[in-house]
């Protein structure tokens, strides 16, 4: 696929739940995703220079990889084991709180002695003098198995590559141990597994990623501006709320209390005693209870739909990554 001149180009994954949560997580920015007839493009509605690209998670990987869309929803762990020196060509903005999977490293539980990666060498070793051959590790994740290894120092072995179930890989004796992904860790129990106490290679999820290596023409980085200030608003909301107070004896010393107790963040204060105030979500109510205490006649939180802010964090990450002077 090419990239349409001006037009900026985001893809999603094209089914399953991960689509779902995606389409989800956009309409809560006030982002509704709207499909075309033939299921294979979309647009966003309200951004009028903006194509959605309905593709795998797999494919999204290589059209980051290659430049051929400007932003992606995609498992971390596919960008890590599919993209080599994944930092040169992908930026990361924003985990999504869903598509959850950890790559973890799993040996049958009956290795009793083995609960650690340091333990593989002396299996290895045991394995080599009894087999004549090395243990075997079977995996899709070959990259990361590889990398996780070399850092561990664990050498003495072989990956099989697992072209279907590879949690059932030991007990069909195509391998001796695992390297797979899990959300609960029920397939592995199943299938007669444990995961090392130190094998977790990587904890997963959704993340919205960039391509470093698309054109961020002009166009195509005020479009992205623009999603990316409507997805800061709607995390911003829903992760805080706002807190507005009647609090006659305000001074320097209780907005730092406040701060650093509470995380609080000003808004503005006025005559009167009147204060707002902005804090994580699971402080609004020690906060309240506590600016009550400081002489606070009213307090009332509210939750907030959107909070559109000059500074937007993802913005500023994305244009950091991107070189300067587009046409």
């Amino acid at each position: 696929m090419s990239l349409r001149a001006k037009r900026l180009v985001l893809a999603i994954p094209s089914k399953g739940r991960l689509q779902e949560n995606a389409a989800a997580f956009f309409a809560r920015a006030g982002l509704e995703i709207v499909r075309g007839a033939r299921g294979y493009h979309g647009t966003l509605a309200g951004i009028a220079d903006a194509e959605i690209a309905f593709l795998s998670a797999t494919e999204i990987v290589s059209a980051l990889a290659a430049g051929e869309v400007h932003l992606g929803i995609t498992g971390e762990d596919l960008i890590r084991e599919l993209v080599a020196m994944p930092e040169q060509k992908v930026v990361l903005l924003a985990p999504l709180g869903f598509g959850h999977a950890d790559v973890v490293v799993a040996v049958p539980r009956a290795w009793i002695d083995v609960k650690t990666v340091a333990d593989l060498e002396d299996v290895a070793a045991a394995f080599r003098a009894r087999h004549f051959e090395r243990m075997r590790v079977a995996t899709k994740y070959v990259q990361l198995t590889r990398r996780f290894f070399a850092e561990r120092h664990v050498t003495d072995y072989r990956i099989v590559e697992s072209l279907g179930a590879t949690e059932g890989a030991p007990a069909a004796g195509k391998a001796e141990l695992i390297v797979d992904i899990t959300t609960t860790g029920a397939t592995l129990a199943a299938n007669g597994l444990k995961t090392l106490d130190d094998g977790t290679i990587l904890r997963s999820q959704a993340n919205l990623a960039a391509a470093l290596g698309a054109d961020w023409n002009l166009e195509a980085r005020e479009q992205a501006r623009i999603i990316l200030s409507r997805i800061a608003a709607e995390e911003e909301a829903r992760t805080t709320r706002e807190i507005f107070a009647l609090l006659p004896r305000l001074n320097d010393g209780i907005l730092a209390q406040a701060k650093g107790q509470f995380e609080a963040r000003l808004r503005f204060h006025a005559d009167g005693g009147r204060l707002a105030l902005n804090c994580p979500k699971d402080k609004a109510a020690p906060l309240a209870d506590w600016l009550i205490g400081q002489g606070a006649s009213y307090v009332s939180v509210a939750v907030q739909d959107y909070v559109f802010s000059a500074v937007n964090p993802l913005h500023e990450r994305l244009i950091s990554c991107l070189p300067s002077g587009p046409d």
